[in-house]
């Protein structure tokens, strides 16, 4: 079971939690990007990788039994934050597509290069499947 953790008087973030407990299996997924499963990038659109990065997540938490609404904690690594910034409206709609509407803590920052050049976004995420 997940709880949304919401300090009382703070305003409700979007897109978000601010914290969330949770109690059960506990699955780690690595640093995703957005190349397919044989390793090979598709697009080198910043949304097209984050959709893709997004459905390796979830394939990843499908090899251990759980779904998106297990994950408790995301953290997004991307290479350039305007283009993050420009990309909202795609990115929203991609996460809602992949993920659905279910919003665990998240932390999001700019890295100056990520291991594949042609990365331009990772992922890592925490999933806890209740007992």
């Amino acid at each position: 079971m997940h709880t949304i953790l919401q300090p009382e008087g703070w305003a409700k973030p979007i897109g978000y939690a601010n914290g969330v407990a949770a109690t059960g299996r506990t699955l780690f997924v690595g640093g995703q990007i957005g190349w397919n499963g044989n390793s090979e990038f598709e697009t080198d659109d910043f949304v097209g990788q984050v959709r893709q990065t997004l459905k390796n997540v979830v394939a990843v938490l499908a090899a251990g039994g759980a779904e998106p609404r297990h994950i408790t904690s995301m953290t997004w690594y991307f290479t350039d934050k305007q283009e993050y910034l420009a990309n909202l409206r795609g990115l929203g709609e991609a996460y809602r597509e992949i993920i659905g509407r279910h919003y665990p803590a998240m932390a999001a920052m700019q890295v100056v290069a990520l291991v594949e050049d042609r990365a331009k976004i990772e992922i890592q995420a925490t999933a806890v499947i209740p007992e």
